[in-house]
């Protein structure tokens, strides 16, 4: 079994998980340069899913863990079967695990354990999704660009942070995801 089968099969989960026409499917979303989630779904929430096929070890999988759990929503591990039990030791309760199986040459996803609500997002993680404009288009709508038009996107990223609520940033970084066109530029 291979990550390609198991990312097919994966995508024909999420589509039915989330069947909602302003759903964002993602694929390799960035997290601050430092790790890339293999599929995003970006809706009410922002949802990441790494995976992890039986031709993979779980040596990135703590630094994958660490920046997931400071930006995302909901996050889940799509793990092989023979990952699974050190796998789920390594996650946050918080965390959904899907096991990745291989029968009769078919691939299928089982629920090990159903993940719940990210309970400690970071807002300076999540605004470092944002592009500089984005994020100063932001400022500019709440009021709050004066003084950083010309600044960098951490200044920027800053009066953000410093001047919205976590869940406005959210709301905000959801919007500008799910109505980018090109996004291997910008940033």
């Amino acid at each position: 079994m291979r990550d390609r089968d198991v990312r097919a099969c994966l995508a024909e989960r999420l589509r039915n998980e989330h069947p909602k026409p302003d759903t964002r499917f993602v694929d390799e979303l960035d997290l601050g340069g430092l790790v890339r989630v293999d599929v995003a779904a970006v809706n009410g929430s922002l949802w990441g899913y790494e995976i992890k096929s039986a031709r993979d070890n779980l040596r990135r999988l703590p630094l994958q863990i660490e920046i997931y759990s400071r930006t995302l929503d909901r996050a889940a591990l799509v793990v092989a079967e023979c990952h699974a039990t050190k796998a789920v030791q390594m996650l946050p309760e918080w965390w959904e695990v899907i096991v990745a199986s291989e029968h009769k040459g078919s691939t299928h996803l089982r629920t090990m354990r159903p993940g719940t609500q990210n309970p400690a997002v970071d807002p300076w993680a999540v605004v470092q999704l944002l592009w500089r404009d984005e994020a100063l288009d932001e400022l500019a709508y709440w009021g709050l660009d004066r003084g950083v038009r010309s600044k960098p996107r951490r200044d920027i990223w800053k009066r953000m942070v410093e001047q919205l609520d976590v869940s406005t940033i959210q709301a905000a970084v959801r919007t500008r995801l799910k109505s980018r066109t090109d996004w291997r530029v910008g940033q």
